[in-house]
């Protein structure tokens, strides 16, 4: 991990440690102040503020240079930078860092600098397909509706699509998963891209 004194691993490196901090199904106490904060978020999902930059189609990598990549959790790359935030606003859309060719959708409290909250997601209009991948709130924030109200808001700002995710990481979170597939076309059961878009990484 990181020794004593140092400063806290920045969202990346938690997002990694997902598995390892997420141990239970109690959400973690925060205080009033930021509990309304949260609160405030959801109810402001609407209100985004999208980037501008265009999402690069991600050109196909060797199989060697893909294996790299995830071995090494390799992102961005030079022909992906990452996109600041936008200040102030408190749901950004911008490309993924993550994934190229895809978008992510991230949540900011007020005067955060780190989102609090992310999925990545991509659209295909011909197939009528949405796709996410890898939703991730931090700990302290999890289980207070902030990655269910991004989804929301995807499906709002894009109507009649079916959705799901390509599955790889569901198997920590089903029921999560079962409550906001819940009467959605699509379910968010696992489901490959199309042919139309990049499955990333």
């Amino acid at each position: 991990m990181y020794a004593k004194g140092d400063a806290e691993p920045t969202y990346r490196v938690q997002r990694l440690l997902l598995p390892v901090m997420a141990d239970n199904n109690t959400p973690m106490p925060i205080d009033g102040a930021c509990a309304e904060a949260v609160r405030d978020l959801i109810a402001r999902r609407a209100e985004v503020a999208h980037s501008g930059v265009e999402v690069q189609a991600a050109e196909p990598l060797p199989w060697w240079r893909s294996l790299v990549r995830r071995l090494s959790h390799e992102t961005p790359d030079a022909h992906h930078p990452a996109v600041p935030a936008v200040a102030g606003a408190p749901w950004q859309d911008r490309p993924s860092p993550e994934r190229r060719g895809w978008r992510s959708r991230s949540a900011y409290l007020k005067g955060g600098e780190e989102p609090v909250a992310e999925v990545d997601y991509q659209t295909c209009m011909a197939c009528r397909l949405g796709s996410v991948e890898q939703p991730y709130t931090l700990p302290r924030f999890q289980r207070r509706g902030l990655a269910a109200a991004a989804l929301a808001a995807l499906r709002a700002e894009h109507p009649g699509l079916s959705w799901h995710t390509l599955g790889g990481h569901i198997d920590g979170s089903p029921a999560f998963w079962d409550t906001v597939g819940a009467d959605i076309p699509g379910g968010y059961r696992p489901r490959g891209v199309c042919a139309h878009v990049t499955p990333g990484g």
